[in-house]
């Protein structure tokens, strides 16, 4: 009975634990969502440019689509928002008068000011 309890107990841990981790990876990665579509840049994907309301879209879309291989906001970054999935080019972002960066490092660079801030 004891052994029982102490399951159950781990169990009910272990699922708060990963219902809390996703709800946190849900927010950062709205976040990150949010801040490309309010970006203002341009977004440059396979050699195409568009507005930072499409590229947020077209993520948000990808996201819904593949949630499934990107249990972290980390993943989301590497398997989801760096690169087309048809092609493999890796997107890249313009923001005013500098040369475009690849979204990967952008992406990063905004969750490492999320993350200062929570």
């Amino acid at each position: 009975m004891r052994i029982f309890l102490l399951a159950a107990l781990l169990l009910t841990w272990w699922t708060g634990f990963a219902a809390d981790s996703d709800i946190e990876t849900r927010a950062e990665i709205d976040f990150l969502l949010t801040a490309v579509g309010d970006s203002g840049c341009t977004f440059l994907r396979n050699g195409e440019a568009h507005s930072a309301t499409e590229a947020e879209g077209h993520l948000r879309m990808k996201y819904r689509r593949g949630r499934r291989y990107a249990s972290t906001t980390e993943e989301f970054i590497e398997r989801l928002a760096s690169s087309s999935s048809m092609s493999r080019k890796p997107y890249l972002i313009l923001c005013g008068n500098t040369d475009p960066v690849p979204t990967y490092d952008w992406l990063f660079e905004r969750l490492r000011e999320y993350r200062e801030t929570e």
